[in-house]
């Protein structure tokens, strides 16, 4: 049975993760040092088997207002080796009897576990083993598809094992030309910092405005930006025409994995396909980095039209990468009788939860 442990020192942390399978940035101590400036408190559990470690999870918490009761996060984890099911068992295990420790309610965890990949309506739409047998595992002990998905369940990722032509022959042809297009009218991509932060800002309350999603304060925003950039586990990359910013993206790398997690952009010169170009370096910045992988960070839940996320989704489609359709987010009612009270009785507690945001 694997040995449970806490870690308190970063760069043990941050080491031992990114030495994990399916480590993830969402995971790592910084971000738990920032969501506990924002009313989570964090906690760093660690498996070990003969002395090396296999699973990992932070665990944020965050009270319930006037109650003794608080809620669990686990987000985008845990992380270890799902083809393992004891090992998955025993980490849920664990994670449950903590849950009761901690007098939660409940705890929520959405690993990056493949249920698919490829698009529902596509032919060589495959179940994935491992993701069936692990849903089939959360089913037996009690675990419930979450009514609050807070990350994206499904996602585009780019595998980057291949030279560079190899992955603008992935793309989709309009794709390549709009990138050369950019390039040829004069667009730039430059490396940005605390500096741009401000104006990354704007851009991206702007592109919120016109996309129609919801945004937190400015400061949120630029104490995850700032302490990820200064700590090397993001890269801001901006566009501009002629000396004006009008696109930006904010690329965060954690192990060998890199996620395009936050893309902003103005209005202006939108004929040139500047976000094209700036998309392109973001992978090409990646591959230089070592990463393996390059996450577009989202896509539909419902793969139709009506989905707000339709349009952004066929952009992210045409550079190549693979369609998944992970398991989604789950929680354990370690209260059930007040957690179905909570999910289905409570709605304006429930949107303490919801306004952390899809995605982050």
């Amino acid at each position: 049975m694997p040995e449970l442990k806490t870690v308190e020192n970063r760069d043990e942390w941050n080491r031992t993760l990114a030495s994990l399978l399916g480590a993830h940035a969402l995971q790592s101590w910084d971000w738990g040092e920032f969501k506990s400036r924002w009313g989570w408190t964090a906690q760093r559990l660690l498996w070990l088997e003969a002395g090396k470690p296999v699973a990992a999870a932070q665990v944020l918490a965050r009270s319930i207002p006037r109650t003794p009761w608080q809620f669990l996060y686990v987000s985008k984890g845990p992380v270890l080796d799902y083809t393992d099911v004891a090992l998955a068992e025993q980490v849920l295990t664990d994670l449950e009897a903590y849950a009761k420790r901690k007098q939660a309610l409940f705890i929520k965890i959405d690993p990056d576990v493949p249920r698919q990949y490829g698009e529902p309506s596509e032919t060589e739409c495959l179940p994935e083993a491992v993701g069936q047998a692990f849903l089939n595992l959360l089913n037996e002990r009690g675990w419930r598809f979450s009514p609050e998905q807070i990350q994206f369940r499904n996602t585009v990722v780019i595998d980057l094992s291949g030279d560079y032509d190899d992955l603008l022959a992935h793309m989709k042809s309009k794709w390549r030309y709009n990138i050369r297009l950019a390039e040829r009218k004069g667009v730039e991509i430059h490396a940005g910092g605390e500096p741009e932060l401000a104006t990354f800002f704007h851009m991206y309350a702007e592109t919120a405005a016109r996309d129609g999603f919801l945004t937190r304060p400015e400061a949120y925003y630029r104490d995850v930006w700032q302490r990820f950039l200064e700590m090397g586990e993001a890269e801001m990359l901006l566009a501009r025409v002629n000396g004006e910013v009008v696109a930006g993206l904010i690329l965060f790398i954690f192990g060998q994995r890199a996620w395009y997690m936050y893309g902003a952009s103005t209005g202006q010169h939108r004929n040139l396909m500047p976000n094209h170009l700036l998309q392109w370096e973001a992978i090409c910045r990646a591959k230089a980095l070592g990463c393996t992988h390059y996450d577009m960070w989202g896509a539909p839940d419902i793969f139709d039209e009506s989905d707000s996320m339709w349009g952004v989704y066929r952009f992210k489609q045409g550079f190549g990468g693979q369609v998944i359709q992970g398991v989604g987010a789950f929680d354990y009612p370690a209260q059930s009788g007040l957690y179905w009270a909570f999910t289905a009785a409570m709605p304006r507690l429930r949107s303490l939860f919801r306004r952390f945001g899809k995605g982050k």
